[in-house]
């Protein structure tokens, strides 16, 4: 039976972070991923300034496109476009871009996840593609991990970054207190297309409570997607239908058609059973109301990685109950008055200062908890409920 440092359930983000982490301080560590990279995966792709500024050194990131203007819309009407110079972005290269000017960077996540994955290797961790765990135990010192084959390793710390549906998340007794249904589409891009779109996303706040939809340029794909709480399929599915069509993009074969739940955790929500952890997706790491997990698997992977090496298994607790909760917190309270006024937040995003706090957020030079730290703004939000 192999015995190891460090074991991590799940090849994505928040995995090859840990795995890269742990490699990188000396653990001897193997990750177990039950497809094979490179894989599809759902996901719209955007890479904010705290995931650039996650990214493990030495990792090229496979950029697709650099944000630098945005559109915006109120259930397909009232549209404006701001350009990162309105909001004074004209110089200084945000972490990890190779755009002076970018908002947002845009990927593929099978060519993410495999730089990811090859960086984590270079790290010296080893990767098992194809590896489907079935069962954990554990005692006081070890956890045994069985797979589907019958296949039995140990190891000191496991950590499970095997997505809010995958088996750690249940293991640890992971609770979430809210869940959304994201439906997505990839479209291949035609050159006119292409020309169109080339840096430049679209956002729809939407007709449902809480909704938005999304265009996000990759190349020669475009993401096309909604959101919106758990519990309206046929409206959400109706939103995407009516979007697609509104944005121009109706009569294009889809090359991939998917959906899937994001679940963000209760703040209670235990982040460990013993010797095993959960990070990122499996830990229900995620921002609120934009429902951005790219920047929340990474940071919490890397702490995952650092502490399962160090032995120190409160200490992830309670970094990322000090990184992580704040802004998570800030998010709730910015979802819960969007979904009341959206039409507000519309407004405000078209002012100056909207724009500039908004585009501050994407490049992370500002953070949700920190704008709610002014008092003027939590002035606004008592007033607005």
């Amino acid at each position: 039976m192999a015995a190891w440092d460090v074991i991590v359930i799940g090849g994505g983000p928040a995995g090859l972070a840990t795995a890269h982490a742990a490699a990188s301080a000396g653990a001897a560590t193997l990750v177990l991923e039950k497809a094979e990279h490179p894989r599809y995966k759902t996901c719209g792709g955007g890479l904010i300034g705290p995931s650039l500024a996650s990214i493990p050194r030495g990792v090229e990131v496979p950029a697709r496109d650099h944000i630098d203007r945005a559109t915006f819309t109120k259930d397909g009407r009232r549209e404006f476009t701001r350009t990162a110079n309105s909001a004074g972005i004209s110089a200084g290269i945000s972490a990890g871009s190779s755009s002076s000017a970018a908002i947002v960077t845009m990927v593929r996540r099978e060519e993410f996840d495999l730089a990811l994955c090859r960086a984590a290797l270079s790290a010296g961790a080893q990767v098992r593609q194809r590896a489907t765990v079935r069962a954990i135990e554990q005692d006081q010192s070890e956890v045994l991990v069985r797979l589907a084959d019958g296949e039995q390793f140990t190891a000191t710390v496991v950590v499970g970054a095997d997505g809010s549906s995958g088996f750690t998340s249940r293991y640890v007794g992971v609770e979430y207190d809210q869940v959304d249904l994201g439906l997505e589409v990839e479209l291949p891009a035609t050159e006119a297309l292409r020309r169109q779109w080339r840096g430049h996303l679209l956002i729809d706040w939407g007709p449902l409570p809480g909704s938005y939809g999304w265009v996000f340029p990759k190349d020669d794909r475009l993401t096309v997607g909604v959101i919106a709480a758990r519990g309206q399929g046929e409206q959400t599915k109706r939103y995407l239908r009516q979007f697609v069509s509104q944005v121009g993009l109706s009569g294009i074969e889809p090359a991939h058609d998917s959906g899937h739940l994001t679940r963000c955790r209760a703040e209670s929500s235990p982040l460990r059973r013993g010797r095993v952890l959960v990070a990122g997706d499996a830990a229900g790491f995620l921002e609120p109301w934009t429902r951005e997990g790219i920047s929340y698997a990474l940071r919490s992977g890397a702490i995952a990685g650092a502490a399962a090496a160090a032995g120190d298994l409160d200490g992830y607790v309670s970094e990322v109950t000090r990184t992580l909760a704040p802004s998570m917190r800030a998010g709730q309270r910015l979802l819960h008055t969007f979904q009341r006024r959206p039409g507000l937040f519309h407004t405000l995003l078209k002012t100056p200062l909207g724009w500039r706090t908004f585009a501050r957020f994407c490049r992370g030079e500002l953070a949700f908890d920190a704008v709610l730290d002014r008092g003027v703004v939590r002035l606004g939000l008592a007033v607005l409920g």
